[in-house]
């Protein structure tokens, strides 16, 4: 009995000193709904697929918010492991020297086997340097789409098959819809600013900055109080008057009016599939951003939204090879065709795109394959191969408090955007001064 007894205890150390020797990485995130469940799913499958490392995924509020958080825990000394960070926050974090470890050096430093060249380009080069090395991992990445409830456009006499695709056409739409019974809101969008500035700008070609949006070089001028944004700007505040277009808010909070029926056009991200397919009780489908006909050589493609991984600094070596091996496993085909078919965002590495569009996935979800016709159907100009700019947190912020001054009646659209650009490039230059630039 004593023997058996000894036995057991002997057992119970040794899984208590096994699980102590797991090394945790803790993931903080800002995915809700149906893409937080991935998030999970994706920790849980890694953590089952080997012993030696646990990724804890924890959400952390907002885009924004998970930026900042993250940011004063490095400050701290408490930082996590890996940090979802939005696109636009790349300049912010490619500027924290010695608060991240880049992606290319983590791997290496591993052994992991990594080829940047695996990876679509037009994904991986928003978060690579000038010399191609990754500093991040492209995770969600997804584009600006247009979603459209069928049923909607049925009832108010117009071809689901058919939906609009210049701006023009939705606003005759939408007001058709607002007509048909949708009083409070023909149509809308997320994220303000990325809709209405950002991919607006490079969708038609013009800049929003100089210095190719800020990807080659820190000292760049905003450029966006243009022609084609002013009258775009002006457009929404017409139609805002009486709920054709209605405003939905800086980020994405307002997205579940699309979900619930309210706004049956509704502008955001491609990402946005697993809540629409989740939660939308009607017949819906994805469509291309729209574009102002008149504007020569429209549309011209779209910029990467969604967001990457970085690694933190100040880990140990153990942990590192952790993430790396996070990374590998992130990285597979099978699993990067699967997270496509799920989420709605884009497949990271060429194998995994060719994959699914060998497997006749598109041709049946055709809604899948247009962020990516959208984003490689031209090749990108110095004003549509992105942006990287500093403090884009403060400047979204700032450039959607000026629209929503224009959208409420107390400015012009052209005073609105001229002050978005006076304030913004002085963010600019103070974040230059930050950086060291």
């Amino acid at each position: 009995m004593r023997l058996l007894r000894i036995t057991a205890l002997a057992a119970v150390l040794f899984h208590a000193t096994a699980a102590a020797a797991q090394v945790e990485l803790q993931w903080w995130h800002s995915m809700t709904g149906g893409n937080n469940q991935v998030v999970v799913e994706l920790a849980r499958e890694f953590n089952a697929s080997q012993k030696e490392y646990k990724v804890v995924p924890s959400y952390k509020g907002s885009y924004p918010d998970t930026l900042n958080a993250g940011i004063a825990a490095f400050r701290a000394g408490n930082a996590p492991h890996i940090l979802q960070v939005f696109e636009v926050g790349t300049a912010t974090m490619m500027s924290a020297r010695g608060a991240v470890k880049p992606v290319f050096q983590l791997m290496a430093d591993a052994g992991e086997p990594f080829d940047p060249k695996a990876y679509l380009p037009a994904v991986t080069g928003y978060y690579s340097t000038a010399k191609g090395e990754m500093l991040s991992l492209p995770f969600n990445s997804s584009s600006m789409v247009m979603w459209i409830n069928r049923d909607a456009l049925k009832k108010a006499g117009l071809n689901p098959d058919q939906p609009p695709k210049t701006w023009p056409e939705v606003f005759e739409a939408a007001k058709k819809l607002k007509a048909s019974g949708h009083s409070s809101c023909g149509f809308s969008t997320a994220w303000a600013t990325w809709a209405n500035l950002e991919q607006l700008s490079a969708w038609h070609n013009v800049p929003l900055a100089t210095k190719g949006n800020g990807l080659d070089g820190f000292d760049t001028v905003l450029r966006f109080n243009g022609p084609l944004q002013i009258r775009h700007l002006q457009n929404l505040v017409e139609l805002q008057k009486d709920k054709v277009y209605d405003y939905s808010g800086r980020t994405n909070s307002g997205e579940g009016r699309f979900t619930s029926g309210e706004c049956p056009i509704f502008l955001t991200s491609s990402g946005f599939y697993a809540n629409v397919k989740g939660n939308a009780k009607f017949d819906w489908a994805a469509a291309p951003m729209p574009y102002y006909p008149d504007v020569p050589g429209a549309p011209q493609n779209s910029i990467i939204g969604g967001a990457s991984l970085w690694v933190m600094g100040g880990k140990s070596a153990a942990e590192y090879r952790g993430v790396a091996k996070f990374f590998t496993f992130l990285s597979d085909t099978d699993r990067q065709a699967r997270l496509h078919e799920e989420s709605g965002y884009l497949p990271i590495t060429r194998a995994a795109y060719e994959k699914v569009k060998a497997s006749g996935f598109y041709a049946k979800n055709p809604s899948f394959q247009i962020a990516l016709v959208e984003m490689t159907g031209k090749e990108p100009t110095e004003n549509s191969r992105g942006l990287r700019l500093g403090n884009m947190v403060q400047l979204r912020d700032i450039w959607s408090e000026e629209m929503e001054a224009a959208l409420g009646g107390r400015k012009s659209a052209k005073a609105a955007l001229d002050a978005a650009v006076t304030r913004g490039n002085l963010v600019l230059r103070q974040f230059e001064r930050t950086a060291g630039r």
